[in-house]
């Protein structure tokens, strides 16, 4: 037996075992659109696999985890997924910061930070999007000036997911004054429980609130709390935004194909599998799920290689589009049923809170137009944008 199927073996055992009892009822419970369900029992669940050392599985295991091959975190993300299994609360420090303090952190951070990730004891958000910037992250103008042991920061940060449940947020500021674009951005973990940070929930078409506006008015963060050099936040802003990309897709996929399967099945149930048209969008939206899943595959390949190729970068884009268009599938699948809500005042069905929230995945981590630019200008080599 290969290490990988004794790795996938080990997984799918622990979670067959460990998802029972209390643990029971959490099985499809959050992820994107439904953040807000049983938020504190999952947090349990995850507390409960960081004991069992089922917490950052791929980190080295000189930081905590179990230095898991490229090859068994997909087979964990993976049976994580066909089990069911509730969806993270930390995956945002254990998937995005971790990897970044371990590749540019100090020795210093690493101690104080990695540990706690690696247990769920400390939630992180993401402090990158503003009203003015968007996803033009160097137009960022958030700022942070030095005040003796202590960076002060002053702006605002727009939709930025779980902020309402962390503890930190990494924020890229401005903290060389004077400075454009890229140039002059500083990588700064800011405490959000503080003076000075004022979190306001935004509502959203599902009448949930993942996202947030975060405000800085003189927050306070330790200066040994910069990441990299002051004016190089660009290089490890980017850095996280690669770790983004990473294993957890191929896991992702499979909730998309439960999602398809489920979509299939309410056609055949209620008759709508009989239009020619249907059955068209149905295939096609199959074909689309194999697509994505082979081109992450090609993508983890070039990880593995250490040059991702330029599936990475269509990645996004072609599973943000495949997962909006099953909504509106599904949303035609329900036929006249789908305009009642499930009861009052605002009680969302599964199939009108997936068709609502998947249009945000055109959105979110880059919308589909900076896709785009990114793809034209960097993958392709075409002329660049003009801009003012």
């Amino acid at each position: 037996m290969s290490d990988v199927e004794q790795f996938r073996r080990e997984i799918r055992s622990w979670l067959r075992s460990h998802l029972t009892g209390e643990f029971a009822a959490l099985r499809g419970r959050g992820g994107p659109g439904r953040e807000h369900e049983a938020h504190a029992e999952r947090l349990a669940w995850e507390r409960h696999m960081a004991a069992a050392g089922w917490t950052c599985v791929g980190w080295p295991k000189e930081y905590g985890g179990r230095g898991a091959t490229l090859e068994q975190q997909v087979a964990f993300h993976e049976e994580y997924a066909l089990a069911d299994a509730p969806a993270h609360v930390n995956h945002i420090g254990e998937q995005l910061l971790g990897p970044t303090l371990i590749a540019f952190g100090t020795p210093e951070q690493r101690a104080r930070f990695l540990p706690r990730i690696v247990a769920a004891e400390e939630l992180w958000c993401q402090g990158y999007s503003e009203p003015d910037a968007g996803s033009d992250l160097a137009n960022v103008r958030t700022r942070a000036e030095r005040d003796g042991d202590a960076w002060v920061v002053t702006g605002q940060k727009v939709w930025t997911s779980l902020a309402h449940e962390a503890d930190w947020c990494f924020v890229v500021a401005r903290t060389e004054p004077g400075s454009v674009r890229h140039r002059g951005l500083s990588y700064l973990l800011v405490p959000l429980d503080q003076p000075g940070v004022e979190i306001r929930p935004i509502v959203q078409l599902t009448a949930t609130s993942e996202f947030n506006e975060v405000f800085f008015d003189g927050a306070r963060t330790h200066a040994s709390h910069l990441v990299g050099a002051p004016g190089d936040g660009w290089r490890v802003a980017m850095a996280t935004l690669g770790f983004e990309r990473g294993v957890s897709t191929l896991g992702q996929q499979v909730g998309f194909r439960r999602e398809l399967e489920a979509v299939i099945d309410l056609a055949r149930r209620n008759g709508a599998a009989d239009d020619p048209l249907i059955r068209d969008r149905i295939a096609r939206a199959w074909i689309g799920l194999e697509t994505i899943r082979f081109n992450a595959l090609r993508m983890l390949g070039g990880v593995a290689a250490g040059a991702p190729g330029p599936e990475a970068s269509i990645g996004k884009i072609f599973w943000a589009t495949w997962h909006r268009e099953l909504g509106e599938l599904a949303m035609e699948v329900c036929g006249a049923d789908g305009m009642l809500a499930a009861g009052e005042p605002y009680d969302l069905t599964d199939w009108q809170r997936l068709y609502l929230f998947s249009r945000s995945d055109t959105i979110y981590a880059g919308s589909n137009e900076i896709q785009r630019n990114i793809i034209a200008e960097r993958v392709l080599g075409l002329p660049k944008e003009v801009r003012p």
